[in-house]
């Protein structure tokens, strides 16, 4: 073991560094299922590709932004999505405003998932979200979606590091 204080987990087995998982989707389900995806005419992205982009905005199907989706693990450690969320136009141009300025830090907005995240689904699911660090997208802190209000406050089993590597796309 190279470094000492990566231990096993006396849960699942695994590395105590493989509990802390970032899984990032490249597009918003909506986009991805369209046939010219982000390419289409018209389109905007906030920077030059989208995994560089923190918003989007695409004709005929709307406006989105990136956001974490943290996921508690078990006995310690947690999984995050890096997620779309669906918003308004007017809130995408009001994001775009202010995300290089100090006014960031108090953004909250309300959309719907953009992704569908297995096992749970919940493409569609509303969600609320805020800013935790000015240094990155906004958190999903809230839904009145029963599923996701569950996700986002109850620990899940450490089987979900497998699963979430072969369900991003």
């Amino acid at each position: 073991m190279d470094n000492p204080t990566d231990f096993a987990c006396t849960m699942c087995g695994r590395s105590a560094a493989e509990h802390e998982k970032n899984l990032r989707f490249l597009l918003p389900d909506p986009v991805l299922d369209s046939p010219e995806q982000h390419e289409a005419a018209g389109s905007w992205l906030s920077h030059g590709n989208p995994n560089e982009s923190v918003m989007m905005q695409i004709p005929n199907i709307g406006p989105f932004i990136r956001a974490l989706l943290p996921v508690q693990l078990a006995g310690g450690g947690s999984l995050t999505y890096g997620v779309w969320v669906a918003i308004h136009p007017e809130d995408l141009q009001r994001t775009f405003a202010i995300y290089w300025e100090p006014e960031y830090a108090d953004l909250r907005l309300t959309g719907y998932l953009a992704n569908s995240i297995e096992p749970w689904g919940m493409l569609g699911a509303p969600v609320e979200l805020a800013v935790k660090d000015t240094e990155q997208t906004p958190y999903c802190v809230g839904s009145p979606d029963p599923v996701l209000a569950d996700v986002l406050g109850k620990q899940w089993p450490h089987d979900l590091l497998d699963a979430a590597s072969q369900s991003i796309t």
